[in-house]
């Protein structure tokens, strides 16, 4: 059985797109380094190095954005967007998990 069609991504400019898709790569790295969740620090250690060079492409994408003159996030349109690319769960590692038999 073929996986669920998922709902198209909505239109987004190319800078926009930028962001997003550098911002999942930051929450990706930020999850792999949650100590609540992690299991071996080498692990973490390869996520905090690659933080740097990801963190400063979401920087480079911000101000992309700001030098063409797009002032405005449109937070409705890139939630969506995120939503369609698992930015949800992707967000979730990032919380401490719920305690265990309390």
């Amino acid at each position: 059985m073929p996986p669920p069609e998922l709902p198209p991504l909505p239109a987004l400019t190319h800078a926009e797109a930028e962001l997003i898709d550098r911002y999942l790569e930051v929450v990706d790295l930020l999850g792999r380094i949650n100590p609540a969740r992690a299991e071996h620090t080498y692990g973490g250690l390869r996520a905090a190095q690659a933080l740097v060079g990801r963190a400063t492409a979401l920087r480079d994408a911000l101000a992309l954005m700001h030098q063409r003159g797009e002032s405005e996030v449109h937070a409705p349109t890139l939630a969506r967007a995120l939503r369609v690319l698992d930015g949800e769960r992707r967000a979730r590692r990032l919380t401490v998990p719920p305690a265990q038999g309390c």
